[in-house]
């Protein structure tokens, strides 16, 4: 699983296009104390921003694997604003609350970690099981 990238870009894409196909509008919510977030930080309490990145709100969307990007104004200002998508903690239509949080980074490593020691104890303790590996249907 170590091999693999974050899935955290492509669940915050699938959210957005379901909330923005539900007739409804997108909210991130970003940690703007992660490196590399340029947000207007008049806007930031608590470390944290709330943006609306719904068509409506803001052109030239980009949202990729590595971030999300857009322009957008504040107080009659047009700002561009620059996410990485580590930096989003959460995604949710502002009409019902429907979206998901997003675990931490640091988390999810501390967890693969504690996994993998897990893991490794487990596998010292159980033997392996011999024979075939057989797949049962069940109707």
């Amino acid at each position: 699983m170590s091999d693999m990238t974050s899935n955290q870009p492509y669940l915050l894409r699938a959210f957005y296009d379901w909330i923005v196909d539900n007739g409804l509008t997108p909210y991130i919510v970003v940690d703007a104390t992660v490196d590399g977030v340029d947000v207007p930080q008049e806007f930031v309490q608590n470390g944290q921003i709330v943006l609306n990145i719904s068509p409506g709100a803001c052109v030239n969307l980009d949202m990729n694997v590595e971030s999300v990007s857009f322009q957008a104004r504040f107080g009659g200002t047009p700002k561009l604003l620059y996410v990485p998508c580590i930096a989003v903690s959460a995604i949710y239509a502002r009409e019902n609350g429907a979206g998901t949080v997003f675990v931490v980074e640091a988390e999810q490593q501390h967890s693969e970690s504690e996994e993998r020691v897990t893991n490794e104890s487990d596998s010292q303790q159980r033997p392996r099981p011999s024979g075939k590996p057989s797949l049962k249907i069940i109707k």
